[in-house]
């Protein structure tokens, strides 16, 4: 079933297209594409509908056997426990995670804010030890620039991006962390 949308007005180098009969299935394209183009650009879409997600809930978790996050560790790092750090007040309630492990252990970090305690994951000394990227984050005018003059381009959302990537199972000791109820470790990115 189609989402009932708000249609807005849009600048002048874009517009809606429909996939479906009156007025359904609304999607957003360049204006100034030559007719073959968008003729070709609609049969695709529309052919692949399902793989568009119309609504939140139809965000599909990805695939771990195509992708998971893997924590790379410099050869020199040998792993260290940490004790667990006493909690405060009502905060020892607030953890559960998860999965047991019981290598690697991180300190626990329970915070006051205005709604109540949140308890963080103190993963400094791993950070430390994670091997390095060697793929710099690109600035925003570099970004801009390769997209001058380019007929096609897309996004990827990030909303509700927490939670959604899974940690390789061979990596998930190195998530660990102790509090009053146990040992635990995460199965997914925090």
């Amino acid at each position: 079933e189609p989402p009932e949308v708000e249609l807005k007005e849009f600048p002048p180098h874009l517009e809606y297209e429909f996939l479906g009969d009156n007025g359904k299935w609304p999607v957003i394209i360049a204006k100034d594409l030559s007719s073959n183009k968008k003729t070709a650009l609609i049969n695709v879409l529309k052919t692949q509908k399902k793989a568009i997600a119309w609504k939140l809930t139809d965000i599909k978790v990805i695939d771990p056997e195509f992708c998971s996050h893997k924590i790379l560790l410099e050869e020199d790092y040998s792993p260290k426990v940490q004790s667990q750090r006493r909690p405060l007040g009502k905060s020892h309630s607030l953890c559960a995670q998860e999965g047991r492990h019981d290598r690697y252990e991180n300190e626990l970090v329970p915070t006051r804010h205005v709604t109540g305690w949140r308890v963080y994951t103190d993963y400094m000394k791993l950070n430390e030890a994670t091997r390095k990227d060697h793929f710099p984050l690109p600035f925003m005018d570099q970004m801009l620039e390769r997209l001058a003059g380019k007929e096609f381009y897309y996004f990827l959302d990030g909303f509700s991006g927490y939670f959604q990537i899974l940690i390789d199972p061979k990596d998930q000791e190195k998530t660990t962390f102790t509090c009053p109820y146990g040992t635990f470790a995460y199965k997914r990115m925090p």
